[in-house]
């Protein structure tokens, strides 16, 4: 179980959060404003619609107990987007052969999915519908980050984002953002999710 707790906390809001800002930014300074706004939006979307489904999950899925959908993986789908997303960035500057771009994406997109889904399941944090509707969320903001990107700036290294990367790693593995118990107190709280209960 150590061994899916350390891969699962790479997947955390805690790393991904500043990681995806810390792109953002790298991205922006380096010129390239459309890779910014791309990566920005698809981040930004991904966990949005995450946030919405568990919201409405959370307060409403009681109604549907066979689909056992409580709270879609964020940890699914946020890996996704990021590192299949990081992924789409780095084969942009190998080749502009989209192809080889969307299929590089993709497989790197569904790895992830695939890699943190299992742990979640693992360690009993979420069903298997849970963990697909945040994968298939998460591959889906990764390949829309890539499509929406463009050509990188001549001035991005890739060697920031890197170490970028390794210092958020080395800071942030292995702290855990509430952002579930959070969640799940708005779902409960507030109009409209609260008419379900």
């Amino acid at each position: 179980m150590h061994s899916f707790r350390f891969i699962t906390d790479f997947g955390d809001q805690a790393v991904l959060l500043p990681l995806a800002t810390a792109i953002a930014l790298i991205f922006l300074l380096s010129g390239w404003r459309r890779g910014a706004l791309a990566w920005t939006v698809a981040v930004g979307a991904t966990l949005g619609l995450i946030l919405l489904l568990k919201l409405v999950f959370l307060a409403c899925g009681h109604l549907i107990p066979e689909a056992r959908l409580v709270s879609p993986s964020g940890h699914t789908a946020a890996a996704a987007v990021v590192y299949g997303g990081l992924a789409g960035i780095a084969m942009r500057s190998v080749t502009n052969n989209k192809y080889w771009l969307f299929a590089c994406t993709l497989a790197v997109a569904v790895l992830c999915a695939s890699v943190f889904g299992v742990t979640r399941l693992r360690l009993g944090v979420h069903s298997m519908p849970e963990v697909l509707a945040g994968g298939m969320i998460g591959v889906g903001g990764a390949v829309s980050s890539t499509a929406l990107a463009g050509v990188p700036s001549s001035t991005l290294r890739l060697w920031h984002v890197a170490a970028a990367a390794f210092v958020i790693f080395l800071l942030l593995h292995g702290v855990h953002l509430p952002a579930e118990s959070h969640i799940r107190a708005i779902a409960f709280a507030f109009w409209p999710f609260s008419t379900c209960r």
